[in-house]
């Protein structure tokens, strides 16, 4: 039995939008793929900026000298009339900075770079979103360089930031006097102020074996855990093995021994010997380290 015109029934359409996709220009050329455009250093950035366990280290940093102010200050003047560092902390500003990094450099702050440097790729592995990056497509290289120049900025500004977060708690404490050297002597202002600058630059680049140990170790595995135990470990061991004079000349390189070689920018001179060979010391082991881990993770089946 045929059915008639008029009892017909016609599908649902939106004849006006179909009608209009008919008078749409025609598209464009396709926009050719930049790879400088991926995963952009901004973006990276806000990540990590907005990742809890760089504000509890901004946290930590921040409430660090304060504690350190108070513990003083609930403890009394020191009466032991030495010169260390310990000695001199509340004498000014300056000593009560230079007193914090010392206390924190041997291991707080190599933590904390070993925590930004070790987690920023093991992290995205074992999230399973590594292998998504790479699928944008970021290329590898391009992955791990901004990886590294956001993790590094993150460790310089720790490095930077317990010292001079330091001097204001100290001056605000302890009042603005000369700095005093635990070597003997005073600085004015100005000198002050230059032979802190030496101590964070040296810092910071102490601070980059860690780094490149750190951020081998978390293209190798997807336990960011693993990756900054790594790196911690390395520095616990290189100090107990610094502390057998036994093992002379040897322990020359291992990558802590001149880690307080800053020490040396205190005196009435800057001392630069063994400051220049801690950090051409530093620059082989960072250099051999992030090198491995750019081969490591050229040649890694990415399966997370």
């Amino acid at each position: 039995m045929a059915v008639s015109d008029n009892h017909r029934t016609e599908a649902p359409t939106r004849r006006g939008v179909h009608e209009r996709l008919g008078v749409l220009p025609p598209a464009g050329e396709p926009v050719p793929f930049d790879p400088r455009r991926t995963l952009p250093l901004r973006i990276e950035f806000i990540r990590q900026l907005k990742r809890r366990r760089t504000q509890l280290v901004a946290l930590v940093l921040l409430l660090l000298p304060i504690l350190v102010a108070i513990a003083f200050k609930v403890g009394g003047q020191q009466t032991s009339g030495g010169a260390a560092l310990v000695d001199i902390a509340t004498t000014g500003a300056t000593n009560f900075a230079l007193f914090t990094e010392f206390a924190a450099i041997g291991f707080l702050l190599v933590v904390i770079v070993a925590l930004f440097c070790g987690d920023t790729v093991a992290s995205e592995a074992s999230w399973s979103s590594l292998r998504y990056l790479l699928a944008v497509p970021v290329p590898r290289s391009r992955l791990l360089r901004q990886k590294l120049v956001v993790s590094l900025t993150l460790s310089f500004g720790a490095n930077l930031l317990l010292p001079l977060w330091g001097y204001v708690v100290g001056g605000l404490f302890f009042g603005w006097a000369p700095a005093r050297s635990p070597l003997g002597g005073s600085f004015t202002t100005s000198e002050a102020v230059t032979r802190l600058v030496i101590v964070v630059g040296y810092a910071c680049v102490q601070s980059l074996v860690v780094a490149g140990l750190a951020f081998l170790l978390g293209v190798m595995t997807d336990a960011p855990l693993g990756a900054v135990g790594g790196a911690v470990l390395l520095v616990v061991v290189s100090n107990i093995l610094d502390s057998i004079s036994a093992l002379d000349p040897y322990r020359r390189y291992l990558p802590t021994h001149y880690q307080y070689s800053w020490l040396d920018a205190l005196g009435p001179t800057v001392v630069w010997d063994d400051m220049l060979r801690g950090i051409g010391l530093s620059l082989v082991y960072a250099a051999v380290f992030l090198g491995a881990a750019w081969v490591r993770f050229q040649r890694k089946d990415i399966t997370s």
